[in-house]
């Protein structure tokens, strides 16, 4: 996602997109929550927080390009988001501590976007480092880069893009929030990573069902989360394939995310030679990945496409992505 931001002096605020037809334009004190829908919330929400804290934005112009497909489930938002915010930065002035900008970026997302997200994509989008992963701890916010290049050990990181748009501002995310916050209320715990998994079976007649699953979904999540980052402290990066695998299993049957389309290329990609695969971003349709050996990755997209078109569902966009830098000044 690349934003090319320039100065304005009259108030206004102008944002274009390559990929879409219509312009958002509008002065900067006409913009609040409530004021700016569809895509142009998310470039417009970063000038908004930097305003509300304190920066002093008299006008600006931004373009926007990309190359990553948007509503796909890869944090498109946060890169729109991150990007706005680093460029307007940049040119006004205002923070410089990345989990800063980050916590300004996700301000953005759920005040004037209307989405209750989490801070996870802001601060990936933020603070990655090339060649290693983030381990993030979204309650301190304590971030550590755990090494990760699939390349050194012969591997391959593909995105399997399902070509199925979905939004988060359906509701159906923040219904799971909630399914969430009422079990973490039903255990006495501030937050369900304040319990184990046999916290979660143990309280299983409380919790209802649905609770349960949604319970043991978080909980187990959360520990396949630290038994990957062991496997990358160790070099051991052919075994996070397992733990990528079994939370797609955990997305799907507990946490009810998934769809037919991205059980298909999970399984085909499995089948074709993947290590493991997984779903991303919140589900309901956009992408999944998939971590291969690099000599099986055409072998592993081929097989991803005949499974597709079996069950006449959209081709899938297949490609490989890379470990990199965060939002940072490329001009």
């Amino acid at each position: 996602m690349t934003a090319a931001a320039g100065r304005r002096g009259d108030g206004w605020l102008r944002v274009r997109s390559l990929h879409r037809e219509d312009t958002f334009s509008r002065p900067l004190a006409e913009i609040r929550p409530g004021a700016v829908s569809g895509w142009a919330a998310y470039a417009v929400g970063p000038v908004w927080a930097l305003l509300d804290a304190g920066v002093r934005v008299s006008g600006l112009d931004v373009v926007l390009d990309s190359d990553l497909p948007a509503g796909a489930g890869l944090a498109s938002s946060a890169a729109v988001e991150c990007a706005v915010l680093v460029a307007t930065r940049d040119i006004f002035g205002g923070p410089q501590d990345a989990a800063v900008l980050a916590a300004l970026a996700r301000r953005a997302e759920t005040e004037l976007a209307g989405v209750p997200c989490g801070i996870m994509d802001q601060m990936a989008s933020m603070t990655c480092k090339a060649g290693h992963a983030l381990l993030l701890d979204a309650r301190s916010g304590h971030g550590e880069q755990l090494p990760f290049d699939p390349e050194a050990a012969g591997l391959t990181l593909l995105v399997l893009d399902t070509r199925t748009e979905r939004s988060l501002a359906t509701g159906a995310y923040a219904a799971r929030r909630h399914s969430c916050a009422e079990a973490a209320v039903a255990l006495g715990v501030p937050a369900l990573r304040d319990v184990g998994a046999a916290e979660v079976h143990a309280a299983r007649g409380r919790l209802g069902e649905l609770g349960w699953r949604r319970a043991r979904h978080v909980v187990t999540e959360n520990q396949r989360a630290l038994e990957v980052a062991d496997h990358l402290r160790s070099g051991q990066l052919r075994q996070v394939g397992a733990a990528l695998t079994a939370s797609h299993v955990s997305l799907r049957d507990d946490y009810d995310v998934s769809t037919p389309a991205l059980n298909t290329v999970v399984d085909a990609a499995l089948a074709g030679g993947a290590l493991g695969a997984r779903m991303t971003g919140a589900g309901f349709g956009g992408c999944a990945i998939a971590l291969v050996p690099a000599a099986a990755a055409d072998a592993v997209g081929a097989a991803v496409r005949r499974a597709a078109a079996a069950r006449e569902l959209p081709a899938p966009d297949v490609f490989a992505v890379h470990p990199s830098d965060g939002a940072r000044r490329v001009a």
